[in-house]
């Protein structure tokens, strides 16, 4: 999904009279404690049942019955994807199905229910900004990961490793082998060459591996990129990158889990 191309949709639409657009954002994050016994499905009942109850009361036949239809379909989708509920749901509707946009999310929400001329996109936008493409680069002397993110969501990853014999990063495969660590099969005198030789040549290297990170934020069209390592192979490795690095996070933290690593990024 391209948000932004979504919203720029969504931004022109306007319907007048009767047939209304309903927005919706619902709460599902199971880790939010206000949602521990499924609070979501009494926020969702009340507030479909407060817009149809005020149409009663208003008397527009034409108005209930498209609001009706909608509702339909927002309880059909929400009924549909109960078993695989993220942090939230956008949804976006109209009875004449000129508007139909609906998707599960893993960025968190406020729940809210509209049903206006126009639908309301205000906290869709700020979720946008928040949550851009981003590529996070995570170097570890001679290992560097990469993680494609957008909208708080892993999109792909990619590993690098230095051949040592060649000097020519490949695309990494298998298990860590342990170089450069005090690891099972490592002598402490290795491991203190391999320290030594990286320091040596450790801008050489990852000037050749820079190229291929700038054409993947070319590819991916990274709106933020985030270089995470310790201080000095970080700060390098970003000074090299011909695109502009929004942030350096000096954490080691390429054996983390990719879900660890967006939250200690986007929170």
């Amino acid at each position: 999904m391209d948000l932004n191309k979504e919203l720029e949709k969504l931004r022109k639409i306007r319907k007048e009279g009767a047939n209304k657009v309903f927005s919706m954002y619902l709460n599902t994050d199971p880790s939010d404690p206000d949602q521990q016994g499924g609070e979501w499905k009494i926020h969702l009942k009340n507030g479909l049942k407060n817009f149809e109850q005020y149409m009663e009361e208003d008397g527009d036949k034409e108005e209930l019955k498209n609001y009706q239809q909608v509702k339909q379909k927002v309880e059909k989708f929400v009924r549909g994807n109960e078993q695989n509920f993220k942090k939230g749901i956008v949804l976006f509707a109209t009875a004449d199905e000129e508007v139909w946009f609906a998707d599960r999310v893993q960025m968190p929400l406020e729940t809210e229910f509209y049903w206006e001329e126009t639908p309301v996109l205000d906290q869709l936008s700020k979720l946008s900004e928040r949550y851009p493409k981003a590529g996070i680069i995570l170097v570890q002397q001679n290992e560097i990961k990469v993680i494609d993110a957008y909208l708080n969501e892993i999109e792909g990853t990619i590993s690098y490793e230095l051949d040592l014999d060649t000097e020519d990063w490949r695309e990494k495969l298998g298990p860590r082998d342990g170089l450069g660590t005090t690891g099972k099969g490592s002598t402490n005198l290795q491991v203190d060459n391999f320290r030594d030789r990286f320091e040596e040549n450790k801008h050489r290297w990852y000037k050749k591996i820079a190229p291929k990170l700038d054409k993947r934020a070319k590819e991916n069209e990274w709106e933020k990129i985030y270089v995470v390592g310790e201080a000095d192979q970080a700060k390098e490795l970003k000074n090299l990158l011909n695109k502009p690095v929004d942030e350096v996070i000096q954490k080691n933290m390429l054996d983390h889990e990719e879900s660890k690593i967006i939250k200690e990024i986007f929170g």
